[in-house]
């Protein structure tokens, strides 16, 4: 890992105000790594910017504004001379619907945050990666298990996530001459705000067959400990892409 003066490698978490995002800032922070933490509430990142083990700061941003995004990160390799990790986790489910009540707004929501601001961000750093010397850098895009295998009622999320591969791939292709390194990591049933509800002892999920059972889940901070364990990579050794689920989730396989 480069550094950068007295701070040391440089990682900016989008969407770090809670779940994922809060639980990867937190265990990268104790790997050394100074903290950028990205998201839209200046409460909840001060919050997560307290847990932290070495120094950070808060950056106030919707991903989903694009001119916002791309001139925030901009700023900040500018700022603090380089950026060597983006985990790239900003995200959004939206309402479960069937597709045949799915408005365009809903859809573009779920567009604009989970693909569009993904893109965005992406971009900037693989700017900044590149221009920077030494040259080079980590994305990591936080994908899902619905980028192989959707849920019912979730087709914008679904596209979105299938998306991210690609963008994931593209990221990867025109990276390597720039000692840029792209990985997608897919999760399942990290037990987050967002999956509230499915849970075991829980109302459940709906399920491919029409009913509603509740699902296995697995702590978040497993999703942080595969997250450190990509970013521990040299440059020259990429993860393209890695599932970590919850063992017993209605995934692999039928039902």
């Amino acid at each position: 890992m480069a550094s950068v003066g007295s701070v040391g490698p440089v990682a900016v978490v989008t969407g770090a105000g809670s779940g994922i995002g809060q639980a990867a800032a937190i265990a990268l922070s104790a790997q050394g790594y100074y903290l950028v933490l990205a998201g839209r509430t200046a409460q909840t990142l001060a919050t997560v910017q307290r847990e932290l083990s070495g120094p950070g700061q808060v950056l106030v941003l919707d991903v989903a504004a694009p001119a916002a995004a791309a001139a925030a990160i901009a700023d900040l390799a500018a700022t603090l001379g380089r950026i060597d990790l983006l985990v790239n986790n900003a995200g959004t489910f939206g309402r479960s619907t069937p597709i045949e009540e799915v408005s365009e707004s809903a859809w573009r929501d779920v567009i604009d945050t989970n693909l569009t601001g993904a893109f965005l961000c992406a971009q900037a750093a693989f700017i900044a990666m590149k221009n920077q010397r030494p040259q080079g850098g980590r994305i990591i895009n936080i994908g899902s298990v619905s980028a192989h295998t959707p849920r019912p009622q979730a087709i914008a999320y679904t596209a979105s996530k299938h998306a991210i591969t690609g963008l994931t791939k593209a990221l990867s292709l025109e990276g390597r001459e720039f000692s840029i390194a792209c990985g997608q990591l897919d999760i399942g049933n990290a037990a987050t705000a967002l999956l509230t509800g499915i849970g075991v002892g829980d109302h459940g999920a709906l399920q491919a067959d029409g009913s509603t059972r509740p699902e296995p889940t697995m702590d978040v901070s497993e999703v942080a400990t595969a997250i450190v364990a990509m970013a521990a990579l040299p440059l020259s050794t990429n993860i393209a892409t890695m599932t970590i689920m919850a063992t017993a989730m209605p995934f692999v396989g039928r039902g």
